[in-house]
């Protein structure tokens, strides 16, 4: 095959000049126009008439509603019990999601736990209290000491000390 011929792989059927079948609408206009009907019928007769008119014979008893309703039971039914099924799977999923979320909070609490043993020794947060306590009441204490008298006091001194560092350098 060379790159100008049509392949025939099914793709280009309605590009060749000979293909083997008519394109629908060709088909559809050599139709019989009292073969085709699009709108639904007005009543049973004229349904009786269309399927005459087709020369073929359709029971028209054996497709009754109740026979209808049924096989639609059946299938609602059948989607029910498909969707009871499918949430009784979805249930379980989120069960299992649920027990492993727990595990998964217990034993961080645990590392947490062996963590701060790890770090402080025994009783970690009775200490962990104490230097919160210590850091609350030293806070408290520098908040007391007038800051503007300490500043003005030692700003003399620690400009001497930094003078001394630089002239030793």
């Amino acid at each position: 095959m060379f790159k100008d011929e049509l392949g025939d792989i099914g793709t280009n059927r309605d590009m060749r000049d000979d293909a083997g079948s008519a394109p629908a609408a060709f088909q559809e206009t050599n139709a019989n126009p009292d073969l085709i009907r699009r709108e639904g019928f007005a009543s049973e007769a004229d349904y009786r008439a269309y399927l005459a008119t087709l020369g073929g014979h359709v029971p028209a008893e054996g497709l009754s509603e109740d026979a209808l309703r049924v096989s639609d039971d059946y299938a609602l039914e059948s989607r029910l019990r498909d969707l009871r099924e499918e949430l009784e799977n979805l249930r379980a999923r989120l069960h299992v999601i649920q027990r492993q979320a727990a595990t998964v909070v217990a034993e961080n609490v645990r590392w947490a736990d062996a963590s701060a043993h790890a770090q402080l020794g025994t009783q970690p947060w009775l200490k962990l209290a104490g230097a919160m306590a210590a850091t609350f009441v030293v806070t408290r204490a520098i908040r007391q000491l007038p800051l503007g008298a300490v500043t003005t006091t030692a700003m003399p001194l620690v400009v001497a000390a930094m003078n001394r560092k630089f002239a030793r350098s």
